[in-house]
């Protein structure tokens, strides 16, 4: 008899629906942070660092590292690995501290 992780805790997710990341459409479950649904979907990273530029994604997946924050539906410094994924979110790759088009 073979059980899937879903099967073992009783899960019954919604329906899916379609997120995007950097225009690319994303297939998002009811429940799942957005961290969760990149991770889906094989995106590992979503920010780029202040000093460098180099890549990051979700580290801790508890909302303690900041390693996982994300530009979503425009606003800079979300945390992803937070935020629930919902129906039309739009995810774009943040660079550096997020608010370069502010000028903070």
């Amino acid at each position: 008899m073979t059980r899937t992780p879903a099967d073992l805790v009783g899960a019954r997710p919604g329906a899916s629906f379609e997120i995007t990341f950097d225009g690319r459409p994303v297939p998002a479950l009811s429940g799942q942070s957005v961290a969760a649904a990149l991770w889906g979907a094989g995106i590992l990273a979503w920010r780029t660092t202040r000093g460098g530029g180099r890549p990051r994604g979700a580290f801790c997946g508890i909302g303690q590292c900041y390693d996982c924050l994300a530009t979503i539906n425009g606003e800079p410094n979300r945390r992803a690995c937070l935020v629930p994924a919902g129906p039309g979110d739009a995810i774009t790759t943040q660079e550096g501290h997020g608010h370069d088009g502010i000028g903070v």
